[in-house]
């Protein structure tokens, strides 16, 4: 599933497209900041901003190089055990990082092994590495319905086991996670998820699907 557009309510919209691209060292083209073939729009939020997840793929040759280049930029986040760095065996295959964005985000860098090949940098890592946005949170207070409602009508299916409180949605190319509203963001398991307002457009089976949650966001198909 590939996340191709991102409306993204925040504070302050300038501010928020100064972080990427000056800390991150995307593009920004007019409003949009670039990952890849996805596009992260920000806009004015019109209520209180609460704590958004969102993860981007590096190549796995390419995640030691990108982590040194995040560790430079911004604090890494641990878990309640000090640790930085995460691997995910199972379905995931994956190797972590997260770091705090702009309106108290938790932000991701992950390196995907199931995708395979190679980064298109060597050396010192740069931003423009980045390959898309690859996962966004999406609380619901009805997850099971979320499932069955994105398998149907976008056809993307658990990556993995899914549970009353947590279903991760799509393929490795791009996962949306799907959690209780009251299941903290991992690592550092303090801030509680929030999507309100965000719009998120998917390359799916039939252009102008739509499903909107209680929670405030809405899912698109293009």
């Amino acid at each position: 599933m590939r996340l191709m557009h991102l409306l993204l309510p925040t504070l302050d919209p300038a501010s928020t497209r100064a972080f990427y691209r000056d800390v991150l060292q995307l593009p920004v083209s007019g409003d949009g900041v670039r990952i890849g073939w996805s596009t992260l729009e920000p806009v004015a939020a019109e209520r209180a901003v609460g704590s958004l997840h969102l993860a981007f793929n590096v190549a796995p040759d390419r995640f030691a190089a990108a982590t040194a280049w995040l560790r430079e930029r911004v604090p890494l986040l641990a878990d309640p055990q000090g640790r930085e760095q995460f691997r995910l065996d199972g379905p995931w295959q994956s190797e972590s990082v997260y770091f705090a964005g702009p309106d108290g985000a938790v932000l991701e860098l992950i390196a995907r092994a199931p995708l395979g090949g190679r980064g298109a940098g060597h050396g010192a890592f740069h931003g423009r590495e980045l390959q898309c946005l690859s996962e966004v949170g999406l609380p619901s207070a009805n997850v099971p319905a979320v499932v069955t409602s994105v398998a149907n009508h976008f056809g993307a299916q658990p990556l993995g086991a899914a549970s009353d409180a947590f279903a991760p949605l799509g393929d490795h190319e791009g996962l949306l996670i799907v959690v209780e509203p009251r299941r903290r963001w991992f690592p550092e398991l303090r801030q509680l998820p929030w999507a309100q307002g965000l719009r998120l457009t998917v390359r799916g089976p039939q252009a102008g699907l739509r499903l909107r949650d209680a929670e405030g966001w809405e899912l698109l198909a293009a």
